[in-house]
């Protein structure tokens, strides 16, 4: 039987709750719940929440506090006194986790800044910064369905750890040879210390009222009528609150405005996918809506529908994008307020569609791996120079549009998208409308992500295979369009026209692109806190309808390719 297990089973110590888990697993389970150390991934660390070395409970949360401790003490002079700051979501044991890593940090005598309840990812990233904090920490597991949760890590700048540092985590993660024997002190013990300062509806204040200046014309007549819902997460309050005080007429969708760790309303609590907008849309339906509005369970995504000619369309997170940037550009150089030097970052897998726009007015546009903690990090690094940060955003859904903020921000992009959209409402138009006349100036680019889900060990291992079997995967065309260019993330190479070069400046990560002619490209990237393999694909077409053919041809192209793969790979075993 599994030793770790077994390990686990007999440990005198043990929690009854995770005592009881371990006793009725089968064979199964018990393989996979401790075939390996659960790992550090592009946010963190996450899971499924259960008793195990390859889960989130409150062991392995102590681990990862505990590294997290370790790294603070070791890089920032006086990170005991200046302290930590802790945010959770509504996930299952969320709270229980955030005060875990609470335990943690203040036994090593790191004062805690504990949020009174659940709050956004984004006001966790504002809030180190505004007590200048070491660091801070969200218990999250994003957008992962139910029975996930996770934390993610932050510097002192309010930015999720980048490789570099998190390595330094992971140094001391491993180092723990007992996780029984963390130690850590209790939430009354740690108060009757001073080590705990809690914050509450102040910070609340704060925050709004920062998300409140990024607005270019908000003291403009409000026509718009918003459905908002926050999937059942932690933006419920600050997001409902901050489109009310804007003077928008906002509906919230109220089944969803319920605290529910298990997402008993929709099948997955990720506003990327257009089924999770479901009730949103009855709520639209209901009040004769303008857009409906989404965000994430911790808060840092947004998903948008516009109606239009009578209908909700679905607004990819690329076409987002790009509709911010054309409205940032278009209104600012109204204003006489264009930055010379203004800057926009984005992420290796976004589309070329904001990467235009942005040029044709002369902004600078810089691409970063994926994880938005690349882009903050680029913030931070422009910081006191002569370039002007105007924007970041991924294809995922992520945006954040003033630097108050070093993480995808919901809040900020929910006030501004209800700006552009209440703006065209003033003139008779839709976002649809908007993306549209986007289209015919800047060209149809054509954008999809395909999820590639292999769960468990023999999931890991096959996501091997596909990877290693691209990377050495060199067509001389795909679709009738010409390889161009092909990087190795992973690698560091760059190949074009036959010959390899480096690829600076990109830490390595296992990701492949393949650049043809014509702006068509597809990316694969493993998830770094998901089973899957994920492949981006982007596309430039003649019309937006041959753009879409292409997308299709191709994607087929690559799923075909894969399950041939799986089948090669089934029958070799």
């Amino acid at each position: 039987m599994n030793k770790r297990y077994l390990k686990w089973l007999n440990e005198e110590t043990l929690d009854p709750e995770i005592l009881a888990q371990l006793q009725a697993m089968d064979a199964e389970e018990i393989e996979d719940s401790f075939y390996k150390n659960l790992s550090f991934g592009t946010g963190g660390m996450r899971g499924i929440v259960g008793a195990g070395t390859n889960r989130m409970n409150i062991y392995t949360i102590r681990k990862a506090a505990f590294g997290y401790a370790k790294f603070l003490l070791e890089k920032y002079e006086n990170a005991a006194s200046r302290g930590v700051v802790i945010a959770y979501d509504n996930r299952n044991k969320s709270d229980v986790f955030a005060k875990e890593c609470l335990g943690v940090l203040t036994a090593f005598g790191i004062k805690v800044y504990l949020f009174d309840a659940l709050r956004p990812t984004p006001q966790l990233s504002y809030t180190v910064r505004s007590k200048k904090a070491a660091g801070g920490i969200m218990v999250t597991a994003s957008h992962n369905p139910p029975k996930y949760n996770g934390v993610k890590f932050y510097d002192d700048a309010g930015c999720q750890l980048v490789p570099a540092l998190a390595d330094r985590v992971i140094e001391h993660f491993n180092s723990v040879d007992n996780i029984f024997a963390i130690e850590r002190i209790s939430f009354e013990a740690a108060q009757n210390n001073q080590l705990v300062e809690m914050l509450t509806v102040l910070m609340d204040d704060e925050y709004i009222e920062k998300v409140h200046g990024i607005q270019l014309n908000g003291e403009s007549d409000k026509a718009l009528k918003i459905v908002f819902t926050p999937l059942h997460g932690a933006s419920r309050d600050i997001g409902l609150r901050t489109l009310e005080e804007s003077g928008y007429d906002v509906t919230p969708v109220e089944n969803q405005m319920v605290v529910d760790p298990n997402f008993s309303t929709v099948d997955s609590p990720n506003p990327e996918n257009p089924e999770a907008f479901e009730h949103a849309i009855i709520a639209g339906e209901k009040v004769n809506a303008d857009i409906l509005i989404a965000t994430d369970p911790d808060g840092d995504r947004l998903g948008v529908m516009a109606k239009h000619n009578g209908q909700f369309k679905f607004i990819t997170g690329n076409q987002t994008g790009a509709i911010l940037i054309h409205y940032l550009m278009e209104t600012l150089t109204a204003q006489g307020k264009l930055p010379e030097n203004g800057i926009i970052y984005n992420t290796i897998v976004s589309s070329e569609f904001g990467t235009a726009i942005a040029k044709a007015y002369g902004m600078d546009v810089e691409s970063t791996l994926t994880g938005f903690k690349f882009i903050g990090e680029k913030m931070h690094e422009i910081e006191d120079t002569k370039k002007t940060f105007v924007m970041g955003y991924e294809e995922s859904y992520g945006y954040v549009l003033a630097d108050f903020v070093r993480d995808k921000d919901s809040i900020q992009a929910l006030l501004m998208i209800s700006e552009v959209a209440n703006q065209l409402k003033l003139q008779g138009k839709t976002l649809i409308d908007y993306l549209d006349s986007l289209y015919d100036k800047f060209g149809y680019y054509q954008d999809t992500l395909m999820n590639i889900v292999l769960e468990g060990q023999a999931g890991e291992a096959m996501i091997q295979t596909i990877m290693s079997h691209f990377r050495s995967f060199e067509p001389a065309e795909m679709l009738g369009r010409k390889l161009l260019v092909k990087e190795d993330y992973y690698h560091g190479t760059r190949k074009a026209n036959g010959k390899s070069e480096s690829l600076d400046g990109f830490p390595s990560s296992n990701v492949l692109k393949f650049i043809f002619e014509k702006d068509m490209w597809f990316v694969l990237r493993p998830s770094g806190t998901e089973p899957k393999l994920k492949i981006y694909i982007n596309v430039l077409g003649e019309s937006k309808t041959d753009g879409e053919q292409v997308v299709t041809a191709l994607k087929k192209t690559l799923q075909d390719k894969i399950d041939a793969l799986q089948t090669e790979k089934g029958e070799n075993e």
